[in-house]
């Protein structure tokens, strides 16, 4: 059997920054234990799954479906205009584990709607956590959750841009994911952010559209602000802009760029 299989850069213009996905759109559902395989082999850090009988989204990394995935569902609607099954103001629905999301096609973007994110904060920090990301205490100045996830906001967009965390201490803590966030000093930007995800074969993720969801309901309440800017601060880096609907969901928006198209082997 051969398969289309695509590799799409997220959240950029530019190819070789934001974040990659693995795209692979069939008629009907693959078995999970062929598209883990082809996730682990395809070692980006999500690939999208697209059923177009029913239009049922999944996403994998090399080592667990997750339940949702912004740079990945926005590379499937990428690669569906590319291909032509989809036009420009075309809004595609998809079926996910998340429930239903859609994308929004423009000439030069794409929109994305999210469910929003329920975030609780505490005053418990924790210091081993802090202690492998690189993070003095006094320099916290939120911490909470939001989808099993740790949140912390720290002071400084510069000690943000400058963490090196130890990944194998944070891997012999219990955990899924941790996203760091500062306020940004740019006029450009409202505020950046860094992903952190070894418990999940992901030491840090390049650009994170549904870390995103939960950014826009977080700097939205604090800036006052319904339109949002960010940066997420890896290697490759990305931009993406938001909006806190009415609705209570979130837009994203953002560009990509078709890097490799082939035929996977089976």
């Amino acid at each position: 059997m051969d398969l289309d299989i695509y590799q799409v850069d997220s959240f950029t213009t530019e190819a070789f920054k934001g974040n990659p996905a693995g795209v692979c759109i069939t008629e009907h559902g693959l078995t999970e234990v062929l598209m883990l395989s082809i996730a682990e082999e395809m070692a980006v850090s999500e690939t999208a799954f697209l059923s177009l009988f029913d239009m049922k989204l999944r996403w994998f990394t090399p080592e667990v479906e997750v339940a949702l995935c912004g740079h990945g569902t926005l590379a499937v609607a990428h690669i569906l205009k590319e291909i032509g099954i989809a036009s420009i103001d075309d809004t595609i629905i998809f079926n996910t584990l998340s429930g239903v999301l859609s994308a929004k096609l423009q000439d030069s973007s794409i929109a994305l709607d999210f469910p929003a994110t329920e975030l609780t904060f505490t005053d418990i920090k924790k210091k081993d956590l802090l202690l492998h990301l690189g993070i003095e205490e006094k320099d916290v100045v939120s911490f909470g959750q939001f989808d099993t996830k740790d949140f912390i906001e720290i002071k400084s967009e510069a000690a943000l841009r400058n963490l090196s965390p130890n990944f194998d201490g944070l891997k012999q803590l219990t955990g899924r994911g941790v996203l760091v966030t500062a306020e940004s000093l740019s006029d450009e930007l409202d505020f950046v952010s860094r992903y952190f995800a070894p418990w999940v074969g992901i030491n840090e993720d390049p650009v994170t559209g549904s870390a995103h969801c939960a950014l826009t309901v977080y700097w939205s309440n604090k800036l006052n602000k319904l339109l949002l800017n960010g940066y997420q601060a890896s290697s490759r880096g990305g931009y993406i802009s938001t909006e806190l609907l009415p609705t209570g969901r979130i837009k994203l928006i953002g560009s990509a760029v078709t890097t490799i198209k082939g035929k996977l082997i089976i």
